[in-house]
């Protein structure tokens, strides 16, 4: 009778679900509380599941579950919590992912941290995609596979048991106590893996982790498929006779866009993208460069996915060493290469560089010549031979547009692999699918890439690939219209606020084809000490954006994005893309983003008024 009761409310909310729960990607920050993500948005869930309470406007008002559907959302938080309730457990115990062999990677990465034994036990078959070679050698994880009958046949085991399912029901759980985790997959859909027994909880933060920083949560639509099938209610997909007409038209248009001649690669984010990234590039390494050192090196300052997700790979493995790139807020890029680059050949390593350009927050582009030089030079190690070349791993999702891997262009004698975050400008905010590409010298190292894209099952999904296809071809112009916005208002305050400082690209860099449409502001302060002056300036930032969204709540949000189809984007990077970055290298500045379509008079009026208050 319970079962029939939650299964009946799960109807009524698909019903009456608000749109955004199925179409947002990001989120307010300012009615999110990231420290309650998930738990916040289903307490109030459970009171109005205990009032039978499924109405629109009811839901609507839930918390904010994550800032960002790349970590969860609504949609994924009520089947976790369907799973949970079905099963009585608590909702922190079921995770889902898109990705069918994710979960399973991550129990595996924590037992290699742990040094604590995995067996890996199925009955059927394990994902096509799931290479236990690679994992084991690439990965350094150790694991045990074991192919059974039934369940009966799992035996206590001194470490971890993973029992993998392939079922369409991913609600069914067999809690036997001499299982610790179960993966439940979907051919389509993806997977869910409950953790079972109070003696693995402290798994559930490594596992969401891992969702968090090398995958995806299972997208909305995919969600809400399964929760509508579960419920008995039909559902359409009329993506099968588009699938490889929407694929050859984002492939096609990542060419033309990049001026790259190597078929791109889709991932299902630009953080699934970078890590498939980095594991290929360090396949490659142990197989071309055998018991050389691996040297990553990151700016300490830059997104913190990037950051966090790069130092997780490192952790890893003591092949592996993470090296700081000093590039931004008075730091020379090029200079820094320089520097590291030397000390990595003396040390006979291997390099690999992950910056953005224009970099993040102060959108701050180096010397391209100096740069294309300093990446180029051949240097020698402590025994006079040649060190290996560096591949410089650029993310460019600020100016996707620019040819930085095209025939002839500025990166093109280097090897360089370029990717962008598909949230921002390639699908305008409608869904995470990210890609990468490289140029001519780089395109051998996409094999690599492609094959840890499909381990990890990253890849794009069909729905994510027919948005690309819709959305991607404007991308250009969609770019432009929305730096003439940014470019007037950075004017505007220029001219009303000439006390503050603003980091945004020349006109000279603008008239090469960097247009981004963000900006940073470091507003005038006051004080008669550092403390005095940073308490007062952070509260000022607070002042402004909050202005911003209440005054103008239809087009300013609270928000890390950009690059969306309309409206406003305000954040601190310091407490939102810089939340894993070390203190000491967070920027409490204000990080602005305009698109094409926004009241661009209005901001301005609203501004003045701010302006005036201080």
């Amino acid at each position: 009778m319970q079962d029939n009761n939650i299964l009946n409310y799960i109807k009524e909310v698909v019903k009456n679900m608000p749109a955004d729960w199925l179409n947002l990607t990001t989120h307010r920050l300012d009615i999110y509380n990231e420290a309650l993500a998930k738990d916040q948005f289903l307490e109030g869930f459970e009171l109005l599941f205990n009032n039978n309470d499924a109405q629109l406007s009811s839901l609507h008002e839930l918390p904010t579950a994550y800032d960002y559907i790349r970590l969860g959302h609504p949609l994924s938080c009520v089947l976790e919590w369907t799973i949970a309730k079905l099963h009585k457990l608590s909702s922190e115990n079921i995770i889902s992912f898109s990705s069918m062999t994710t979960p399973i990677m991550a129990v595996l990465r924590t037992n290699l941290l742990a040094c604590k034994n995995t067996q890996i036990v199925y009955t059927d078959q394990l994902p096509n995609c799931f290479d236990a070679d690679i994992l084991k050698t690439v990965y350094g994880y150790q694991f045990d596979l074991k192919k059974i009958e039934n369940t009966d046949e799992i035996t206590a085991f001194n470490g971890s048991t993973i029992f993998v399912s392939q079922q369409d029901d991913l609600t069914q759980f067999d809690l036997q106590t001499n299982i610790d985790f179960f993966v439940n997959i979907h051919h389509n859909l993806g997977s869910v893996i409950l953790i079972n027994k109070d003696t693995n909880k402290e798994y559930i933060s490594e596992i969401q982790h891992v969702r968090r920083r090398e995958t995806i949560a299972m997208t909305p639509a995919n969600t809400l498929a399964f929760l509508k099938s579960l419920t008995q209610q039909s559902f359409s997909n009329d993506l099968n006779s588009k699938i490889d007409e929407n694929k050859t038209i984002v492939l096609d248009t990542i060419k033309e866009i990049t001026g790259t001649k190597a078929k791109g690669l889709v991932g299902s984010s630009g953080l699934s993208m970078q890590y498939a990234i980095v594991m290929g590039l360090v396949d490659h390494a142990l197989e071309h460069h055998k018991g050389k050192a691996i040297k990553i090196v990151v700016p300490p300052n830059c997104y913190g996915g990037t950051n966090d997700q790069a130092r997780r790979v490192a952790a890893c493995s003591d092949m592996i060493e993470i090296v700081d790139l000093p590039v931004d807020g008075g730091q020379d890029m090029v200079q820094s290469i320089e520097i590291v680059l030397n000390k990595i050949a003396e040390q006979d390593a291997v390099p690999y560089i992950i910056a953005e350009i224009p970099t993040n927050p102060r959108v701050e582009v180096p010397d391209l010549p100096q740069l294309e030089a300093v990446l180029s030079k051949e240097r020698k190690t402590t025994d006079g031979q040649t060190a290996i070349d560096p591949v410089f791993i650029l993310d460019q999702t600020f100016c996707p547009n620019v040819h930085f891997l095209g025939e002839n262009e500025i990166l093109s004698s280097v090897r360089a692999i370029a990717y962008v975050s598909g949230s921002k400008f390639p699908s305008g905010g409608k869904c995470t699918a990210g890609y990468c590409v490289a140029n001519n010298k780089s395109a051998s190292l996409l094999e690599k890439i492609d094959l840890h894209l499909r381990l990890c099952d990253n890849q794009a999904t069909d729905l994510q690939m027919e948005i690309l296809a819709k959305q991607l071809p404007s991308m250009n112009q969609r770019i432009a219209d929305a730096y003439k916005n940014t470019r007037d208002f950075v004017s505007f305050i220029e001219n009303n606020l000439p006390y503050a400082k603003i980091n945004f690209v020349s006109s000279e860099l603008a008239n090469e084809g960097f247009t981004p449409s963000v900006f940073s502001l470091d507003l005038p302060t006051k004080g008669d000490t550092d403390d005095e002056k940073e308490t007062y300036k952070r509260a000022l930032n607070l002042k402004l954006i909050n202005l911003m969204i209440n005054e103008i709540p239809d087009e300013s949000k609270f928000c890390v994005s950009y690059g969306q189809l309309k409206g406003c984007y305000w954040t601190i990077p310091a407490t939102s893309t810089q939340g894993t970055t070390k203190e000491g290298d967070k920027d409490y500045i204000v990080r602005v983003a305009l698109s094409a379509n926004l009241d661009l008079d209005l901001h301005k009026k609203i501004f003045i008024d701010f302006v005036n208050s201080i």
